[in-house]
């Protein structure tokens, strides 16, 4: 079964026969209850990383949420993330598909108390499905990026976009820890970015928050016809 994880923009709308679990983990509760249902054919289960009350991202339980797809038997992921954009040729409205990504800043593990060393990956098989679903879907896209994953809440001073600039394309809070998290537990993890602003610095305009929600809410309907895509093709 596939699994979904998105953010507060974004609702997976045409589950049909969808049901909720509440779920208890080791790790506590995840963000949401988990949806699960059929979209084009395919099982999925849904959960939103923010939840209904709009948890930070820096406050976002990760671990439950893993935690909690996995004992669904969930066997793969695709994290939707809302991303600004390090680059002018990369604006806001696009669909960007990672091949890597980064984060100096600590990144969560369920291995807090052994020497476990994995090598971090976004998965082959399920960034190319992606692509393909994108492709199908009509929409504009780029399929390689490299995402860059700050602390949050805040955004990124100039300062820092400046240097950040020379190492990645697109900067978000959320997918780094979910994509290593997948990745311990055996869970093929990919993601599909919605680029909802330029960074702090990258164009000559003020940056706010209400920009920010209105392009990741216009660039739903372009993830929601990729996934829809992703999910006739397994069927």
């Amino acid at each position: 079964m596939l699994g979904i994880i998105a953010g507060r923009s974004f609702s997976l709308a045409g589950m049909e026969a969808a049901e909720t679990q509440v779920m208890e983990t080791p790790f506590g509760a995840p963000s949401y209850h988990v949806t699960i249902g059929r979209l084009g054919g395919s099982k999925v289960a849904f959960l939103s990383r923010h939840g209904p009350e709009g948890i930070p991202p820096h406050r976002i339980n990760h671990r439950a949420n893993v935690y909690a797809l996995k004992k669904m038997e969930v066997t793969e992921v695709i994290g939707v993330n809302s991303v600004g954009s390090l680059k002018e040729e990369l604006p806001p409205g696009l669909l960007v598909i990672p091949h890597d990504y980064l984060s100096p800043w600590g990144i969560l593990t369920f291995y807090e108390h052994q020497v476990v060393h994995i090598t971090p990956s976004l998965d082959a098989a399920l960034r190319a499905r992606l692509i393909q679903g994108a492709e199908g879907a009509g929409v504009t896209y780029v399929k390689e990026g490299v995402y860059i994953q700050t602390i949050g809440p805040r955004l990124e001073t100039k300062a820092e976009i400046a240097m950040l600039r020379n190492f990645g394309h697109v900067v978000g809070m959320t997918m780094a820890h979910e994509a290593t998290l997948c990745q311990e537990v055996g869970l093929a993890y990919a993601s599909i970015c919605s680029v909802d602003n330029y960074c702090h610095g990258i164009i000559d305009k003020p940056l706010t928050e209400k920009e920010i929600a209105d392009k990741a809410r216009e660039n739903a309907g372009a993830i929601h016809k990729v996934l829809l895509r992703v999910m006739e093709e397994m069927a």
